[in-house]
Parts: C-alpha cells; sequence; structure tokens
C-alpha cells in the first residue's frame, strides 16, 4: 500500500490538474461531525485531531471529534453509519472494527458494507514486549522457549477480547505452536500498568503505547509485527527476523462515510485529507508514536479494508470469542 511521499503529492497535483472544477463541486454545508467510537485520548483520537482541523481549514467548515463510546466501538460506528450520507458525518475506524459483527452480535453494521472508506490515517504495527524482571529473556527465541516449556504459565495481557492485539496473541500462538494464558482487559491503561508492574508477564498492543517504556528499560520489546524495523526503535527487530515469517499485524486508523455519501463528497474528503497527512507537522506527530503515514488512493485503501475484513474476521470466527 506505502507510497512515495513524492509520488503521492504528485498525485494529487496530477488529479487537480485533470479536474480542476472538483474542488468546487461539492463543500460541506455545515460544520463536520467525526465520531471516534472509543474514549478520549486513545490512538483514534490521537491520529484524528491533527488531520480533523487541517481538513476542516482547507474545506471552511470546523470539525468536531465527537468521542462516542461503546460495546468496542460498535454504538459510535451504529451512529456514523445511520447518519446522514451528506458527507458531514464521518467515522474514524480502526481495525478492530473490521471484524466487529463477528464479536458483538447486536453490532448493527459492517464496516465493509455500510461505509465507503474515505482515507487512511495511520498505521502502527503491534509489538510483543515483556516485563524483564518477571521473564528475563532478550529474544523472541528464548520467550517461546520458555512458553513451550511452561504451557499456559506465561500471562499476555491485550486491550481487550475481539480487539486486534487479542487476535495478535492468538494468531502467534498458532504459528509458533504454543499456548499462553490470555488477559484480556477493558483497555490498553490498565494493562500497560500491570504489565509495567509485574502483574502480568508480558502484553501485545501498538508499538506507540510502549515506546517510552521501552527505551526506559521498564520494558524490553522482543519482537514488532510490521515488514521491517521501526525507526523509533530500531533496535527491535521484527517477528520475521527472529523466525516467525510474515507475522504482519498493524493497528490501523482510517476515515470513513456512510455508504451512500455522494462520489463527489467523498473524493473531496479523500483529498483534504491526503493533503493533511502530507504536511511535515503530521508527519512529525505520527513518527512521534511510532506510526507510518501512507498516501494511498482510495481504490487501494477500500482493497485494503476488504482485505483485512476477510483476514480477521476468518480468525475471529475460528477464535470464537466469546460475546461481552
Amino acid at each position: 500500500m506505502k507510497l512515495s511521499r513524492r509520488a503521492a503529492l504528485g498525485g494529487l497535483l496530477l488529479s487537480a490538474a485533470a479536474a480542476p472544477s472538483r474542488a468546487d463541486d461539492w463543500r460541506p454545508s455545515r460544520s463536520m461531525s467525526w465520531i471516534v467510537p472509543f474514549p478520549p485520548g486513545g490512538s483514534n483520537d490521537i491520529f484524528a485531531r491533527p488531520v480533523a482541523a487541517r481538513v476542516g481549514q482547507s474545506l471552511g467548515q470546523a470539525v468536531v471529534v465527537d468521542n462516542r463510546a461503546g460495546a468496542g466501538g460498535t454504538l459510535g460506528g451504529m451512529i456514523a453509519a445511520r447518519a446522514a450520507p451528506d458527507g458531514c458525518t464521518l467515522l474514524v475506524g480502526n481495525t478492530g472494527l473490521t471484524f466487529a459483527r463477528i464479536v458483538y452480535d447486536e453490532g448493527g453494521f459492517d464496516l465493509a458494507r455500510d461505509f465507503a472508506p474515505v482515507s487512511l490515517l495511520a498505521s502502527v504495527p503491534v509489538a510483543l514486549v515483556v516485563n524483564p524482571t518477571t521473564v528475563p529473556v532478550m529474544d523472541l527465541v528464548s520467550f517461546l522457549a520458555l512458553a513451550r516449556a511452561a504451557p499456559g504459565r506465561m500471562t499476555v495481557g491485550s486491550s481487550g477480547l475481539g480487539t486486534i492485539p487479542h487476535l495478535a496473541i492468538e494468531l502467534l500462538q498458532q504459528r509458533a505452536g504454543i499456548r499462553l494464558t490470555h488477559v484480556p482487559y477493558r483497555g490498553g491503561g490498565q494493562a500497560l500498568q500491570d504489565v509495567v508492574s509485574g502483574t502480568i508477564d508480558a502484553l501485545v498492543t501498538p508499538l506507540s503505547t510502549v515506546v517510552s517504556y521501552v527505551q526506559s528499560g521498564r520494558l524490553r520489546a522482543l519482537a514488532v509485527a510490521s515488514t521491517g524495523r521501526q525507526r523509533i526503535l530500531p533496535e527491535v527487530p521484527t517477528f520475521a527476523e527472529a523466525g516467525l515469517a510474515d507475522f504482519r499485524v498493524s493497528s490501523w486508523y482510517g476515515l470513513f462515510a456512510p455508504k451512500a455519501t455522494p462520489v463527489v463528497a467523498v473524493d473531496t474528503l479523500h483529498a483534504a485529507v491526503q493533503a493533511a497527512l502530507a504536511s511535515a507537522d503530521v508527519e512529525r506527530i505520527w513518527a512521534e508514536q511510532g506510526a507510518r503515514v501512507d498516501l494511498v488512493s482510495r481504490l487501494a485503501f477500500t482493497a485494503f479494508v476488504e482485505s483485512e475484513t476477510e483476514r480477521w474476521s476468518a480468525l475471529a470466527k475460528t477464535i470464537g470469542i466469546p460475546k461481552d
């Protein structure tokens, strides 16, 4: 999916040159609402607000980031799916919503069916971190050996049942042939506190949440689930480097419009978001979070969402996640 910044910006300029009147075809008729279906202060918030401010400036209307938490993101998702398809109400979704209908029978919406993907906002790989006191291993190979020697003894936390970190833990057990004891939390904050204190042995979480803890030595990152090493923690190997080929799991964040939103509105929003993502200050903020800025077409993002929905829904069904 990744494009170079130069190529992406060139594509934006070529699109504008090819259709100079498109920018005047649609403008929001009122202030816009970007629904974040999780509590304030989380990753969705972090990656929505800087972009929302710039999109509002470019389109001449304020953008209000509206946190509507509940039921693993499905409450906010339902509100956005049922909103007027006029381009003024959008959903800030993430990877977990691709399979929310599997986890929550009353979810009431399907990300791929009920929404038109507007733009990818950011992508953050998950990492496996351990408390170096309770799990005194230096690398993934040693961690897996320890897990095989004592099946089920090692406790590994996640931000909750049916989240991407949870599915990453299940995938790790399948691929590595190990058995861990999964400890689900209702959010990543308490899980992080418990691995730092030694209450649990390990944690699977987006890299952005543990960077400072790894840098200070309070946690040890054993591997990151990306295709290459991350600039913010270049010493941490990928899972592939550590012996698990093609182990890629990212928490990504994107913007979605109700399905019936006119194409011209979705195209205009896409261009405005891409321009915001191309700014140097947004790139800096993303880098500080261990996130990546990908400037990709709407078509590419739509195909990506479809493939992610198929991938994670299949795994969620296989696991048989208990309903909350």
